[in-house]
């Protein structure tokens, strides 16, 4: 990979229209681009919530999943999940599952900037201590799955934009739910 990261921007269906630089992608006109989320669960299936760094561009401060990136072009999604959260809370990740493949929302932060993303959603575990980033997180956080689910859909848990559409959308048990394939991905994530 270069040095400069660089994200896949999307047209509607899904397909690659070309590449930016992450440093510069998001804006108050933030083209639609490839993402994902990942929720990262402990042996004994507690969630890891993480705050996003306070010096980060898009909700600093604020409280997620337990990782977000971006797949470089060409990279399959399962390898980009495992590289983030290694370089964002310092794990292996292991059972990376794709739960929702199709996930996408657009939010707008209240100095105007905005995400844009087609964003599938994996979930995975780890049995390794944390050693996260200070570049990306700010606070982490290990909390019982139903409770988290529970004060996101009631509006008691206050949570980044995205994570919240997420979460109303992942089964009630996530670690026993059945994996979609990658042939369910945006056209631009597949890589078989």
């Amino acid at each position: 990979m270069s040095a400069e990261e660089l994200v896949v921007l999307l047209d509607e269906g899904g397909h690659a229209t070309g590449t930016m630089p992450k440093a510069t992608v998001h804006g108050t006109d933030t083209p639609l681009h490839l993402a994902f989320s990942c929720y990262l669960f402990d042996t004994g299936g507690r969630l890891l919530m993480t705050q996003r760094a306070l010096s980060k561009p898009t909700w600093p401060g604020a409280w997620t999943n337990s990782v977000c990136g971006h797949p470089a072009p060409g990279e399959p999604m399962a390898d980009a999940v495992r590289r983030r959260v290694l370089d964002e809370v310092g794990v292996r990740a292991e059972d990376v599952t794709l739960l929702l493949p199709a996930f996408r929302y657009r939010a707008v932060m209240p100095n105007g900037v905005v995400e844009n993303e087609m964003c599938p959603v994996f979930v995975a575990t780890t049995r390794d201590v944390l050693a996260p980033d200070p570049a990306e997180v700010e606070d982490t956080t290990w909390v019982d799955w139903a409770a988290f689910r529970a004060g996101v859909l009631d509006g008691s848990r206050t949570i980044s934009p995205w994570c919240r559409e997420q979460v109303a959308l992942l089964p009630e048990e996530p670690l026993a739910a059945t994996g979609r394939p990658d042939s369910a991905l945006p056209p631009a994530a597949r890589t078989a």
